[in-house]
């Protein structure tokens, strides 16, 4: 096992293809394999066999684990079984699927990767290795995988599915690049024409009065949202259009001051689970200029009512600008949105060009809050490199999709790990953190802690290197099959001290998760 691995990250559990294809729906491979000649039988080579046998066994508990989706023991027990075999490509295979049901893109292609020099003709491993370069954003790469798939497996319709939507993405990258260079692109507000909007007589939704936000608009809004119900497309162009607005005039670094007797509700992820947005609300009441809030990120993509909360997220926005916060997470991006639902859900309810606005209201978020000087709030977490400053942050060009390295993608991506130092990100986009990294950065920015999301925790949140990284996460039972809590964190002036508030899922109509995600994502690739 990797040292100091946090194994599980954010499960995500794609629906299966009709085709039941072994290579398609993601199972683990169970045949045994022997490596050595048959006729040495001296007692190095019993010790082999005996040590070969052994990881079988535990290959097959892993098996056990993963149909289970108990992927942190399944990939627990495939490390045992390599360390006993580690010439074994099936167990890297199976392992590599193991961390790719549990979002670590980086581990999963390092083992797929590993898999394919053992065995260059083991065609789960292109699978594998395909599948983890398309989480990872790298099309190019997971295309040629597909091809080798196809080449071998012609008649492999899940194969080439897969082949021809990748291929489709690769060749829509390359368009969009090619257009990107010809002149500043425009905005899509600039095409608009908002005013000239019809809203038709038989719309009985709520409407903007005089073109504004109120809280009757926020209470009717929820409702006609929590009823499946759609909110008209000029009432939705006119949020968007406003909330662009009062985005861009805020600093990349957020800074508040509570009062002695104020207190501050802090969100960690939500995920497009509206029906568990609203249960927050419900429990921790409505915000307002005395009950405010922070939602940390990763407000859509997997759970299928994306739309939902982020429209009422936008609204209390608008409703209360200075008591209302919002900060950017890893999907609020265009790669995040086209692979995992967002994009999908986006023209399927509204338009292509919709989604379009929306993705010019993301690149706006803050990337950071600092409460009272003492508390920093980011979507991910710290830094590849020591010595970032505040003022540093404060500088970040946010306006735009976030690069592949820097401050501005350890802000979104970065994860902690307990052992001191840094490692290779299991991810598979900047890196992971240790304690002594955190206490660096605190002490130079003279802060006390800092509060972060990005991971799903089994209680809802996670208290880490010596209460100075505190996790939150707020899509409980996320994806509808991990079975966890969610959280939120009171914060109050006086003393900073955080306080937590566990919360259960609540049930929602029969939409699953990843209903609207790219094709590739629905059939069975992981």
């Amino acid at each position: 096992m990797r040292k100091g691995v946090v194994l599980l990250c954010s499960v995500l559990e794609v629906r299966r293809t009709a085709l039941y294809d072994p290579l398609a729906a993601g199972v683990c491979d169970s045949s045994p394999r022997t490596h050595g000649s048959m006729t040495e039988y001296g007692s190095e080579k019993m010790a082999e066999e005996e040590r070969n046998g052994s990881a079988e066994k535990l290959k097959e508990k892993a098996n056990n684990y993963f149909k289970d989706k108990d992927y942190e023991n399944a990939i627990k027990y495939y490390t045992e079984a390599l360390e006993l075999n580690p010439s074994n490509a099936i167990y890297y295979s199976n392992r590599s699927l193991a961390y790719l049901r549990t979002e670590c893109y980086g581990y999963a292609l390092g083992d797929a990767t590993r898999a394919l020099e053992l065995d260059k003709n083991y065609i789960k491993g292109y699978y594998r290795r395909a599948t983890s370069n398309m989480a990872l954003g790298k099309f190019k790469a997971a295309l040629k995988d597909y091809e080798t798939v196809v080449r071998v497996r012609p008649n492999d319709k899940d194969a080439k599915m897969k082949y021809q939507e990748c291929n489709k993405i690769v060749k829509q990258k390359a368009f969009e690049r090619a257009i990107a260079s010809d002149e500043l692109k425009r905005s899509v507000v600039d095409s608009l024409d908002i005013e000239n909007m019809t809203i038709e007589d038989d719309y009985a939704g709520p409407k903007l009065e005089d073109g504004n936000v109120t809280l009757k608009f926020m209470k009717d809004l929820m409702a006609w949202f929590k009823d499946q119900n759609k909110l008209h497309r000029k009432c939705a162009y006119q949020m968007l259009v406003q909330v662009k607005e009062v985005l861009s005039k805020l600093p990349c670094l957020v800074e508040i001051s509570l009062k002695e007797t104020e207190e501050i509700t802090i969100c960690g992820d939500t995920h497009g689970q509206y029906y568990d947005l609203l249960n927050i609300f419900e429990l921790n009441g409505l915000p307002s200029i005395t009950n405010p809030y922070l939602f940390n990120g990763d407000f859509v993509d997997r759970g299928s009512f994306s739309v939902e909360v982020i429209l009422t997220l936008f609204g209390f926005k608008l409703l209360y600008p200075e008591h209302f916060h919002l900060l950017r997470g890893n999907h609020e991006t265009d790669n995040m949105n086209q692979m995992y639902g967002f994009e999908g859900e986006v023209k399927a309810k509204y338009t292509a060009q919709m989604f379009q606005l929306f993705s010019e209201v993301f690149q706006w978020l803050p990337l950071t809050q600092c409460i009272n000087n003492k508390v920093l709030v980011m979507h991910g977490g710290l830094f590849s490199e020591d010595g970032v400053t505040l003022d540093d942050i404060r500088k970040i060009d946010r306006n735009r999709q976030p690069p592949d390295s820097g401050p501005m993608c350890d802000l979104l991506w970065s994860d902690p790990q307990p052992q001191d130092g840094r490692s290779i990100s299991k991810r598979g986009v900047s890196c992971q953190f240790g304690p002594d990294v955190t206490e660096r950065f605190l002490e130079q920015n003279k802060l006390q802690y800092i509060v972060r999301s990005h991971e799903v925790k089994a209680e809802g949140y996670e208290v880490t290197h010596s209460g100075k990284c505190i996790t939150v996460f707020s899509a409980p039972n996320y994806c509808d099959q991990m079975g966890n809590k969610g959280a939120y964190i009171h914060l109050r002036g006086s003393d900073l001290k955080p306080e937590f508030h566990q919360f259960t899922a609540v049930p929602h109509p029969d939409v699953k998760p990843m209903a609207y995600a790219n094709s590739l994502m629905q059939m069975g690739m992981m």
